[in-house]
């Protein structure tokens, strides 16, 4: 039975508690259309500040994420995973409800609703109010909530967190925030009771409110500590990100709301508070960045996709990357970062995770996936690999390995280009191709006689088309460049060469059950596939499922181990915990501790070996075939 007060009275309805907002958006409608009313007023400033308290969290929880900012800076260095952003989802409960207690204050005290804009005592006033009656009560409600029985049903749910974060600040049970929203209305109604209030007070108060609470739980300390040795009793007046993390560690100190004099009167100062928050600000100073590992270099794919990253919104980033209308407002905004990036960017840090002890990094190439087809470009592209290759070795990276486009054949040859140019690079550059056919390869049904391929000729076609008719699979390779299609016939077995068959149209699969996909195919050509078929794919973006009595696969993907700790961002279209296969094969190369590059043409006798290798170390195959479900087409 759980404790009274301890969950929200919205808890069921998901996106749907929105709709509570719905009577203050129907009264401000209602005076606009008819008449309009102090009461019309009250809603839409009540509005207008829970728009603006939601930004508050949401930038500071953006600026948390940002890695390529404050990664030197984080107090707590594991990553925030899955579970954690599941917990926090409904982060926001508070607003809605401190909402409904603004409405019923405005009910019992008539004089709200004719504040003026600005009144200079009512700054005085709840300096002293907040000091002298919201930091005690705070104080004593805090300490009461770490008593047995209040922590255990209500206060622990809050310290479920590992990593602070500024949605962490709004992650309570009920009774907590009918506390904490009495404590904090107490100075704007007192101020107003006494007759000094105004509205610029209430945004103001409320404004600092929010911003103080996102500062103790960003887990970034950016406070400089010199601010204190010049001015020692500032220490006692304003807490620090560091300050309020030793209570999320050592739950027996620090309980204050803002102002840690309340610590020092209750003797519950955590002693290391201070020297703790030189010391972060000391190796900030020095730049000491977490070496990783292992290094996946990717690229932002297009405009949309480019705010699916854990520094815009995390919990956007926790799902599978997927196109959302809500998003188009933003895009011209987007538009103008995309041109500063191409501009001024380099490489940056994206996202972590801890793999047995081990930190892997996403780094992206602050390029978009149309600006690898421009041929100006691509000196550019190339220059930003190259750099990060470069970095990374430096560093002590051990693996890299390139995403998507970053190893292109016809931009860099698969990565050879910088492995030629550098021949001394310690850290080994990888494409993960290798796994990515593994995967393909071990998706196709065992008792296959017959696949048709298309892209037959380009790197992956080419391993794909080897491994199997050496499984004597007959091939039927769509090209029309009969040179490139004998140069790999000539790399088969003798004994295997005849089952790789030169076709040029696809009405030559007519009967083949099995199409392997390696370049882009409409509707029209998929029309050719007879009932039943299944498309297995490496093609990028993958084909448009429109056929209902076909099964598609997804991208080639693995799902890391189970031990994977801080994981707390999706892949692009990844589903949670999968990467893809070109990432995994990074992860393979690190684990095993080869010492090689994996460059250029994919060596087919390695297939199975990292094949073998990938699931020895717990990475799972995930089944990619699907049933259609297409838009009707006329």
């Amino acid at each position: 039975m759980v404790a009274p007060l301890s969950v929200w009275p919205w808890e069921n309805l998901g996106v749907f508690k929105y709709l509570l907002y719905g009577p203050f958006v129907a009264q401000v409608l209602y005076s606009r259309m008819y008449e309009d009313t102090a009461k019309s007023r009250w809603c839409l400033h009540l509005l207008i500040i829970w728009g603006l308290r939601s930004s508050i969290y949401v930038n500071f929880g953006s600026f948390s994420n940002m890695l390529f900012l404050n990664q030197t800076r984080r107090i707590i260095k594991q990553g925030v995973d899955f579970k954690q952003i599941d917990r926090e989802w409904d982060w926001d409960n508070f607003l809605i409800l401190q909402a409904f207690v603004a409405s019923m204050a405005y009910y019992i005290f008539p004089s709200l609703a004719d504040l003026p804009l600005w009144n200079t005592r009512g700054l005085v006033t709840v300096l002293m109010l907040h000091i002298g009656a919201s930091e005690p009560l705070y104080y004593w409600a805090h300490r009461c909530f770490h008593g047995e029985y209040l922590f255990t049903n209500y206060h622990s749910l809050h310290h479920e967190s590992a990593v602070p974060q500024p949605f962490t600040a709004g992650h309570a049970t009920f009774l907590e925030h009918l506390v904490l929203t009495t404590i904090a209305g107490i100075p704007i109604l007192g101020s107003t009771l006494l007759g000094h209030g105004s509205l610029s007070l209430v945004y103001g108060y409320l404004f600092m409110f929010d911003v103080l609470r996102c500062l103790g739980h960003c887990n970034v300390e950016f406070i400089p500590y010199r601010i204190f040795e010049r001015l020692p009793f500032l220490r006692y007046l304003i807490y620090t990100p560091t300050y309020h993390n030793l209570h999320h560690t050592d739950m027996d100190t620090n309980f204050c709301l803002f102002m840690p004099l309340f610590d020092a009167v209750g003797n519950t100062l955590n002693s290391k508070s201070w020297q703790l928050q030189k010391e972060y600000n000391a190796e900030c100073g020095k730049y000491r960045r977490a070496i990783p590992d292992f290094v996946f270099l990717a690229h932002v794919v297009d405009l949309s996709s480019s705010m699916h990253a854990p520094f815009v919104l995390r919990s956007f980033a926790s799902l599978p990357y997927a196109t959302c209308f809500f998003f188009l407002p933003v895009l011209p905004i987007v538009f103008m970062v995309m041109l500063a990036m191409w501009a001024w960017a380099k490489t940056f840090v994206i996202s972590f995770y801890d793999l047995r002890g081990r930190l892997h990094q996403t780094w992206a190439v602050p390029r978009f996936g149309f600006q690898y087809f421009l041929p100006f470009a691509a000196a550019g592209i190339n220059k930003q690999i190259e750099e990060a290759i470069l970095d990374a070795d430096k560093l002590g990276v051990k693996v890299i390995s390139l995403a998507a486009l970053n190893k292109n054949e016809a931009l860099n040859g698969g990565g050879t280009l910088f492995v030629n140019k550098h021949q001394d690079l310690k850290v080994c550059v990888v494409h993960g191709n290798t796994l990515t056919a593994a995967v393909i390869l071990n998706d196709v049904p065992k008792d296959v006689t017959e696949v048709f391929l298309t892209g037959a000729t380009s790197k992956l076609g080419r391993a794909i088309a080897l491994y199997l008719c050496r499984r004597r699979v007959r091939v039927l390779m769509l090209t029309l460049s009969t040179e490139r299609f004998e140069k790999i016939k000539k790399e088969a077995p003798a004994d295997c060469q005849n089952y790789l068959v030169q076709v040029t149209k696809y009405q030559a699969a007519r009967t083949c059950k099995t199409w392997i996909v390696g370049k882009w195919i409409t509707p029209r050509e998929q029309s050719w596939a007879p009932p039943g078929a299944g498309f297995h794919q490496f093609v990028v973006p993958p084909i448009f499922p429109f056929r209902r009595d076909c099964t598609y696969g997804d991208l080639a993907a693995m799902r890391l181990p189970d031990d994977v700790q801080g994981l707390g961002s999706c892949e692009y279209t990844m589903d949670r915990g999968v990467v893809h296969a070109c990432h995994a094969g990074g992860v393979v190369h690190l684990l095993e501790g080869w010492t090689h590059h994996e460059v250029g043409a994919i060596d087919v006798d390695r297939i199975d070996l990292v094949w073998n290798a990938a699931l020895k170390h717990g990475l799972k195959q995930v089944t990619t075939s699907k049933q259609s479900h297409p838009v009707k087409v006329t």
